[in-house]
Order: C-alpha cells, then structure tokens, then sequence
C-alpha cells in the first residue's frame, strides 16, 4: 500500500511525486463487495487480491460526516441526453494524475511521476493494474496511442492533439519498461498535468489489446475495410474511432479504468454503470472500491429534471438544476426523502456579457473596440438589483474575475468598472460622441442608427434571460436599448464565429479558482469559443492559418504574457505576469461580468453518506462532484432515524427490483 506526496526543491527544477507505506491496510485484507463472491467463487473472477495493483491508491476517509463505508446500493442520477453518459467519467474521475480537494494535483492511475525542468515527465504505472475486463494496464497501451494513433495520418490527419504539443513542438515518447513512460520536450510545459486531470481529460493511453482488432496496420485492411462497411462506416479508421471514444463513453465493449462501467448500448433511456471489478482505489480498511454497486442514468429531457429530483427520482443531482429551483426543492425533502445543499460556483461570473470584438459590422466593430462603450456598459448595469431579485442576494456583484477563495483574488479586479454608476457611464458615452437621441430617448450611432444591441442566447436558460430583462431596464437609464435573440447552441456558436452576432450572454471564467501554476489563457485570444474574440482565438488555435490576429494593443499585449507565462523560469514570475494580465483584462472590460459565486442546489437522499455538506460545483478543475472521488459514496443500510431509515430501505428494495 502507498501514499503519495509531493517535493519540490526550491528552484522548483524537479518536482517528484514519491511513496511511502501505508498503514491499515495489506494483501492479506482487502476486501470485495459481496455482488462479486459468487464470480469469486466460480472462477470467473480472480480473488481481490490478485485484481487489484501490487500498490493500490489508498483513499483515506476522513474529515467532518465522512466515514468509511459499506458496500451495495444503486445510485440513480439524471441527465439531459444519451450523450451526457460521457458524464460518468467526469463523474468516476480516475485520472493518471487528479485534483484533490485542496486542487493539487496528485498520481491516481500513475504510481508516481517525476518531473525535471518542468519539460521531463517520467509515468511510472502500478505493477499489477488491470483494465476492467482483467486484462494489464502497460507501458504498451501508452506506446499503442503515441505510434498507432497520434502519430497515424489516417486516424489523427492533423497530428497529434494540440494540447502535447509546445510551441509546435510535439514530444519525444519514451517507453522505458512495462510500467515506465516518459514525456519529454525541449521547453517547459506547464499544460501537460493539468490537462490529464481535466474533466475531460486528455488521454495519452488506450486499451491497445481491444483496439488493434480494428488497425490496419494489425489486421488484412481489405476484411477490416469491409468489417467497417458492415458497421456503417466508411473504412476501417472511421470504425476504429467510432470504438475508441473514452471519454464519450458509449462503447460497452471497450474496457475502461473508471470505477464503473457501461453496459448498455445507444439508444436508450435508462444506461446501468456496474463496478470495475479491477478498480485500482482502496479505502484505508482496505476494501476495494467504489462502495456502490451500480449507477443508472436515466434520461429525461432537463426542463423535467428539477421536478424530478423534487419528486425523488434522484439520489444524486445537480446537473440542469438552478439556484431559482432552490426553495421549489426544499419543499419536497421530507417528502421524497433527500436533502438540498448548496455549494459554492467556481466560475468567474456566473452570467457574462461578451461584446463581440470581431463583429462584421464596421460600425458596432469600431464602437465595442472602444473601451469607453464597454466600460459605460458595465457601470450601467444594477448588479445589487439583480443579485438581490435573482439570486436572493446571496451571489458576489463584480466583474469577470478569480473568486475570494482564489490566491490571485484582489478586490480591485473585481470592482473594475463594476459598482453601479450612470452618471460616470452617461459621461463616457457622451464624450465618445453618441449625444444625438431618437424620441424614444435611445441614443444614436454616427451613422444615424439606433444603440439596439440584440444580445444572442443559446436559449437554455431562464436564469439569463432574468438577468437580460434587468439590464435592459438599467441600460435605458444610458439611452441603450437591449433586445434578446435565443437560438439553438451550434447556430449560437456559429453566428458567433462568423462574426454576425454584435453581444452574447454565457458564464464567465470556467475556473474562478485559479492559482499562479494554472494557466491564464482564458485572459488571452487563445480559443474560438472565447466568445468576445472569436477570430483572434480560432487564428491562435489555427497557428495562424484561419481566423484574424489581435490587432488592438492590449490584446496582442495579453497574448505575449500568455506565451511569457509558459516558460517562465518560477512560480514568482508567473504570478506576475497572471497580476498583469488580469489587471489588462478587467481593466479593459473584454467580458462583462455580473454575478459570481452563485449557489448550486445539490439534491442528496438522505441516506447517501461521504457527499459534502459544503463543496465547490466546477467543471475544471473539479469535474463536478469527481474530486470527491464518488467512489468513497455510499447508502447506509439503516438510517439512524427511523422513518428516514423505512423510506431508504423501501426505495432500496424498489432500486432492486427494478434492476432484476
């Protein structure tokens, strides 16, 4: 048994995760879940011992209404969509290395890993770990996505993901031995671990023994090119993608390495997840998990989704859930049975305005380029309002900007240009030149047309469209006239990418949590989908042969400290230079924020055990309810009050029927 800890040495030139006994635990007494003695039993599984790593991940369970638990139980969550059943890997969170709590990174699936130079990752896998249909997890499987898949033109045509590559420079991959791999490149690269603990992870492994029956380079390509027209698809790559979508997760027949697995096909309203009987965790008593026997997602459309979990459909749900749910939920709890906390968004605003900066349309380009409109527009929207109509008062009013508990916060970021002021803002606006009025009291463009920004939704959420109707009531105190225009997500998108949409509403940094080691590139024109820039970030992500390039001096400004802040030589200076680029960013107002640290309802039954009382509700980092590693949930079998402990036990029985 082992655990993990970090060292660095000052210079922070080597970072070594190393390992150490530990105690209450060994070989002699781990532990199974009684579904799989009668596998045991007749030899159709190994005993516990022999399926687990030499060197298991020990959870230790600690902490205030946290306990070591016991095994059985179906936990049933909801979701929007056959699809969303990729959710259940953000869900299991086995990671090569993952985020704790506290969001450091630690090994998970890796035993251990050293880094030199901030450019050497050496992966050192558990002797012994198996994927889910029992066979070794190797060396082999990395060396099967590097040369047969990343490096294949037919399967990967544009090379190898973005996200291994440094400066363009992809890897040097080695594979040391069975259970030793290393990554290595001529620069630092600060992205690679985070980018493995993501919510949706980047995979740099793959079950080679399942995934060779569908390589050309493994098999006769003329019977595998017919195999793949007899699956519907167009030759033997597009068959040997359509099976390898880990993260997707609708492949029954692909092993994985997450505490549950798949067993049901597309489509479907209902998708049963039963235990990895090789799961590598162990709990300090040594009982291998996850404590619950199966998940079953069931799928409903997600405006039925809060009513669901309200009528206790639900042991688990957050997902399509809204704060303006809350008291609708708490209602219902002794009813049905479950209990609604809060916990905590980690986004930068939960509700963000983003002026679209490479609008087509010259005149609207030309003014959402000048800082006075976006700083006007800001000032002229009544965030106590609305934080007091639609969040109960209960949010943080500000701009777009890392959240209280982050150690780059500063109240002066948060404030930017964001206190309630319409006097300041009626005077910026003026002495841009927009003086002129029509009779309905809505000021004027240069070109004679009126100031209506049509801001553009996904049309998924009432929550922005409340938020919509209160500005628009404060903009018209500016001569701004606001309309809305809700539309479905990828013709959102697109109108975004092509330049026809002059404002949009989404949520605001995806992590609001960020410290000095994480990277910046939200405050920078580094993605498409950054909805204020959307050509500059698709030219960056392009290497420049699509898209524009930043051509307003604070933005190119921003995109060099990005560069600057990958290869910079410690944690001091990046520090710095994240300082200055928020301070560029809320300053210049790129993103209009709104509302922060929004609360999410979090339905819980009452007799789940080792969920938090109090957690943070994030994508990345997080993955949602993943850093509390759900495998450590459990349902006790008895609640300790006695009309709880009847209800559970009966809608247990009503869980077991339904699955036999």
């Amino acid at each position: 048994m082992s655990r993990w800890v970090a060292a660095k040495t000052a210079a922070l030139a080597l970072f070594v995760l190393l390992s150490w006994p530990a105690a209450d635990a060994s070989a002699e007494s781990y532990r199974q879940s009684p579904a799989l003695d009668e596998n045991v039993a007749s030899g159709k599984l190994p005993p516990v011992q022999d399926r687990l790593p030499d060197s298991p991940r020990v959870i230790t369970i600690a902490g205030e209404g946290r306990a070591v638990g016991h095994y059985g139980g179906n936990l049933r969550i909801l979701r929007g969509s056959a699809k969303d059943v990729r959710h259940m890997v953000v869900f299991g969170y086995a990671r090569l290395v993952g985020y704790t709590e506290d969001f450091d990174l630690v090994p998970d699936l890796l035993a251990g890993i050293e880094i030199e130079e901030g450019r050497i990752f050496t992966l050192r896998l558990r002797p012994g770990h198996r994927w889910s249909d029992g066979h070794p997890f190797t060396s082999e499987d990395f060396r099967y996505f590097w040369q047969d898949i990343a490096l294949d033109e037919k399967l990967s045509p544009l090379g190898p993901d973005n996200r291994l590559l440094v400066d363009g420079e992809r890897p040097k991959v080695e594979v040391l031995d069975e259970t030793t791999v290393r990554y290595s490149w001529s620069r630092t690269n600060p992205f690679f671990l985070p980018a493995l603990a993501g919510a949706a992870p980047l995979y740099i492994y793959r079950p080679a023994h399942y995934l060779r029956q569908f390589h050309a380079k493994y098999n006769n390509l003329d019977e595998l090119n017919k195999r793949a027209k007899k699956a519907g698809q167009r030759n033997w790559a597009a068959l040997h993608h359509r099976r390898d979508r880990q993260y997707r997760n609708d492949n029954p027949e692909m092993p994985t390495l997450q505490p549950w697995v798949n067993t049901t096909r597309a489509p479907s309203e209902r998708f049963v997840f039963r235990r990895n009987p090789y799961y590598h965790r162990v709990d300090q008593k040594g009982q291998q998990l996850p404590y619950l026997d199966q998940v079953t997602v069931y799928i409903a459309a997600n405006s039925i989704i809060p009513a669901k979990a309200g009528a206790g459909d639900a042991d688990l749900q957050a997902r399509a859930l809204r704060f303006d749910n809350y008291t609708f939920l708490k209602k219902s709890e002794k009813q049905h049975g479950y209990l609604v906390r809060l916990w905590r968004t980690a986004k930068g605003s939960q509700v963000a305005l983003f002026p679209n900066l490479n609008a087509q349309d010259p005149g609207w380009r030309a003014l959402f380029r000048d800082v006075r409109f976006r700083r006007a527009l800001s000032l002229a929207i009544n965030r106590h309002e609305i934080n007091q109509v639609v969040y109960f008062g209960l949010g943080i009013e500000g701009a777009n900007a890392p959240l209280p508990r982050s150690p780059l916060h500063r109240d002066k970021y948060t404030d930017a240009w964001a206190k309630y002021d319409v006097d300041t803002a009626n005077a910026l606006l003026d002495k841009m030149g927009l003086v002129q009025r029509d009779d309905r009291g809505v000021r004027l463009m240069a070109d004679g047309r009126p100031l209506e920004i049509i801001v553009e939704t996904a049309g998924e959420s009432t929550e922005q469209s409340d938020v919509l109707e209160l500005i628009r009531d404060s903009w018209s105190e500016v001569g701004v006239k606001l309309f809305t225009k809700p539309s479905q997500r990828q013709v959102f998108r697109n109108r975004i990418f092509a330049g026809d949409t002059l404002m949009s509403v989404w949520s605001g940094f995806e992590n609001g949590l960020p410290t000095a080691d994480m990277s910046p590139e939200e405050l920078a024109p580094t993605n498409q989908m950054q909805l204020q820039w959307s050509k500059w970030g698709q030219h960056y992500q392009s290497s420049g042969r699509a898209g524009e390039p930043p051509d307003l001096p604070e933005a190119i400004e921003l995109s060099q400290l990005d560069k600057a802040w990958r290869f910079a030589p410690d944690r001091e200076e990046r520090e710095r230079i994240w300082h200055r680029m928020l301070e560029i960013y809320t300053d210049q107002v790129y993103s209009i924020g709104i509302i922060s640290g929004v609360l999410q309802p979090v339905v819980v039954n009452v007799g789940l055990r080792n969920v938090p009382e109090k957690g943070i509700y994030n994508w990345d980092p997080g993955a949602f309810f993943g850093m509390y590693r759900p495998d450590t949930f459990w349902f006790e079998k008895k609640a300790e009050q006695s009309g709880d402990g009847d209800r559970i036990e009966l809608r247990q029985r009503r869980h077991a029927s339904a699955v036999r």
